[in-house]
């Protein structure tokens, strides 16, 4: 499926055009994604994310819901820009997910539905630039990314049992929902 860029209204849903400009913006004071959830709402994320991965330090899983909360307001920001989740990140976010009042709650409060479009890993899919231009956009959406889980799968922090990716594939258009043209925003063709 092609994408067509239009030169009036906002970006196509496929395309990589829009806030990213390969720059990080400076910001005068990070915004809190842990504010996003109430206390009791972020334990049972928490909880989830512990009892997919058992042995996990609840510290690193602390770290991995914050993160998955900073990957998803970006992704609500900007819909139609091409970003994906590090596997550790989407361990967080499938925790996310799996509680789905809030997970509704929460994407209704940043403005859209963040789907899911899961694949298999596929470590010759990767692409470096993807992670690139998701930590910048947490960081235009006013987030400081945990740099240490935002690395690409040759360098895993921990191991976690997320078992998908999103990456391109040949002919797709976006590395969340591979082949349908609307990313992770919603309300796109695609979906």
């Amino acid at each position: 499926m092609a994408c067509s860029n239009k030169p009036a209204g906002p970006p196509p849903p496929c395309s990589t055009d829009g806030p990213y400009t390969g720059s990080t913006p400076t910001l005068t004071a990070p915004m809190n994604a842990r504010a996003l959830l109430s206390d009791a709402q972020f334990s049972g994320v928490l909880a989830t994310v512990l009892d997919n991965n058992p042995g996990m330090d609840i510290s690193m899983a602390s770290r991995i819901v914050v993160e998955a909360l900073k990957f998803v307001a970006a992704a609500a920001k900007f819909p139609t820009v091409r970003i994906a989740p590090t596997r550790e990140v989407d361990e967080g976010w499938h925790a996310l997910i799996l509680h789905t009042n809030l997970y509704e709650s929460l994407t209704a409060r940043l403005g859209r539905m963040v789907h899911h479009f899961p694949e298999r890993p596929d470590p010759s899919r990767h692409d470096p630039d993807v992670l690139t231009r998701t930590v910048a956009l947490i960081e235009q959406a006013g987030y400081t990314p945990d740099a240490e889980l935002w690395v690409g799968p040759e360098r895993p922090l921990v191991s976690v049992a997320a078992n998908c990716s999103h990456t391109p594939v040949p002919g797709g258009c976006g590395p969340i929902n591979p082949g349908g043209c609307a990313t992770h925003g919603g309300g796109g063709e695609g979906e």
